[in-house]
């Protein structure tokens, strides 16, 4: 079944949207954890305006300081904007707990996506149905403190 792409594009920038809104209204008292899982805000350079991008992600796997972010777009065959941007900007940031920190984004190696993966699938199920529906080899990111 084929996806309106604008209807997509539309609901992920409205669920945002509404993240950020009750991040701020609540003073970031609610909405730092979705389906079990931290939310950060990741910072991005647009790679064609150069402005920052801000996208509310959650993290799978947090270990040695190093964030693991999923490209999924809910399993939509293209790559998410954000993906794209840290692939010609790597140098990111992200808030995580209240904590705006720096870091240094790639894209996870074939063998880092097949040790993480499992781990990935266990925070967040659908993660799996995600790859099963799109037609890409869905990315992961390691995101390490700079």
């Amino acid at each position: 079944m084929r996806r309106n792409n604008s209807l997509v594009d539309v609901g992920f920038r409205a669920l945002n949207l509404f993240h950020h809104s009750v991040d701020r209204a609540t003073g970031g008292r609610l909405g730092r954890r979705a389906f079990g899982m931290p939310v950060v805000d990741l910072f991005t350079t647009g790679r064609r305006s150069g402005a920052t991008r801000v996208t509310m992600l959650t993290v799978p796997v947090i270990e040695d300081g190093r964030l693991v972010l999923v490209a999924s777009k809910g399993g939509d065959d293209r790559d998410p904007d954000w993906y794209r941007n840290l692939l010609a900007h790597p140098e990111v940031e992200v808030t995580l707990e209240g904590e705006r920190r720096a870091f240094h984004a790639r894209p996870a190696s074939a063998q880092e996506k097949t040790a993480l993966w499992p781990r990935v699938t266990a925070a967040y199920r659908p993660y799996a149905r995600y790859q099963r529906r799109s037609r890409r080899d869905i990315p992961l990111v390691i995101c390490e403190p700079r």
